[in-house]
């Protein structure tokens, strides 16, 4: 478990990966993959970049991650992500056997954790995480808005 005031710099981190997004014109999403207090991967949307329709933050994150451990399994890790995972994102989630997910806003066109569906905490599937949401809820919501907002001027 993690202290708020750490829960906070983990999520901090993961809105400068979203920040990373954003710079790119990709919708800024940002995921951090926590392993003994250390962050072990990084990500940030880049569908546009890499042409990829599954190049959302949490699957370059995930990815990443296994590279670093060497394993698809994430059994000691934590991911931090500024906005709710969306289906394929909490599949991906439970696969690699993620035990603790930690998301600031919800979406709720799309949200498959809180919002629309409840996949990681289902208990027909084989494995459950432990989900908590609204770490630096409103910043990471700013940071959807601003971009969907700067993009409607254009």
């Amino acid at each position: 478990m993690f202290s708020q005031e750490e829960k906070e710099f983990f999520m901090r981190e993961a809105m400068q990966e979203a920040k990373k997004a954003g710079d790119n014109e990709e919708v800024p999403i940002g995921a951090v993959i926590v392993k003994d207090g250390e962050i072990i991967a990084r990500g940030y949307n880049r569908r546009e970049i890499d042409k990829q329709a599954i190049h959302h933050a949490e699957i370059t994150a995930i990815e990443e991650a296994n590279r670093v451990i060497g394993n698809w399994r994430l059994l000691d890790c934590a991911l931090f992500v500024t906005i709710e995972p969306c289906v394929m994102c909490a599949g991906a989630i439970g696969l690699a056997r993620i035990p603790e997910v930690y998301f600031g806003a919800t979406n709720p066109k799309f949200g498959a954790v809180k919002s629309l569906y409840q996949i990681l905490e289902d208990e027909r599937l084989n494995h459950r995480v432990q989900v908590e949401h609204g770490i630096l809820e409103a910043d990471c919501a700013a940071i959807m808005q601003d971009f969907f907002s700067a993009r409607r001027k254009k």
